[in-house]
């Protein structure tokens, strides 16, 4: 694991209340990657990154979720309109939270969904209420990621499970321009560290958890950023970004780092499924 540079949670929560509308604008009601395996489009990539967690998770329908980081509620939009299932999103960010109920109750599943503007860390949840904790690129947000792994199975119901995709370092030995690449996408993206797939290993052994498996999905999720970078270059919208927050919108000019870290290992994408004990 990596250490990144020093900041607190209302950095976080402010990048995010004004990140949000771009992506929203960029990347489409699902603010995570896209899972490619040809031309499909942005949308149809980001939809297909979603089913493939819910089929490797092994949703039956009607499960009470918990989705970590649940941005504005597409997930759990989803989950509730396809599946039936009884959501609970958390998000650091109160834009987030608002524009998530929102949208719940446009899409007619505002009974079946709730969204609180909390800090997952430290968030009081009942134990064991949990059949399914869903955390799609939220981890690398969180200061005490061992402690929070440890959470995750006090949530979850025997027989649950937890399914979550990770922007990881990379595994092995990393010279020391793979370490700068990794670093900088701490400082640009606000994440306090990054762990491999050894940490991410033990914290789940720690915890309780048995790992089902672990997916490296680094190849078919890294064309989200060079579409990104040539949507964000056709629109100028960093101009815009300048005038209402530049130091809040760094990452405009920063989307090269994790594409370069993606390509050369220095980072990668993985999904976790793991499982508490009956």
């Amino acid at each position: 694991m990596i250490s990144g540079p020093t900041f607190d949670k209302r950095r976080i929560r402010t990048h995010y209340d004004l990140a949000t509308p771009f992506y929203r604008l960029f990347w489409g009601r699902h603010i995570h990657h896209g899972f490619w395996e040809g031309s499909e489009s942005p949308a149809v990539a980001q939809q297909k990154l979603t089913d493939r967690v819910i089929s490797e998770a092994g949703f039956r329908g009607g499960e009470r979720v918990l989705d970590v980081g649940c941005g504005i509620g597409a997930s759990a939009i989803y989950l509730a309109k396809a599946f039936g299932c009884d959501v609970t999103g958390v998000t650091l960010s109160p834009v987030q939270a608002r524009w998530a109920t929102l949208a719940a109750r446009w899409h007619g599943v505002g009974r079946q969904t709730r969204f609180l503007a909390a800090d997952a860390e430290t968030v009081e949840l009942p134990a064991e209420s949990f059949d399914v904790v869903w955390i799609l690129e939220c981890t690398e947000n969180l200061f005490d990621k061992p402690a929070f792994i440890r959470r995750v199975a006090e949530w979850l119901r025997p027989g649950g499970r937890t399914a979550i995709c990770a922007w990881q370092l990379g595994d092995g030995p990393l010279d020391d321009e793979a370490r700068r690449l990794a670093l900088e996408v701490c400082e640009e993206f606000y994440y306090p560290s990054l762990g491999n797939t050894d940490d991410y290993r033990t914290w789940f052994i720690d915890a309780g958890l048995t790992v089902e498996r672990s997916l490296n999905w680094t190849d078919r999720v890294a064309k989200t950023w060079e579409l990104s970078l040539e949507s964000v270059d056709r629109s100028h919208v960093h101009l815009f970004a300048r005038l209402i927050g530049r130091k809040e919108l760094p990452f405009w000019d920063r989307y090269r780092a994790i594409l370069r870290a993606y390509r050369t290992g220095a980072m990668t994408y993985t999904c976790w499924i793991a499982s508490k004990p009956d």
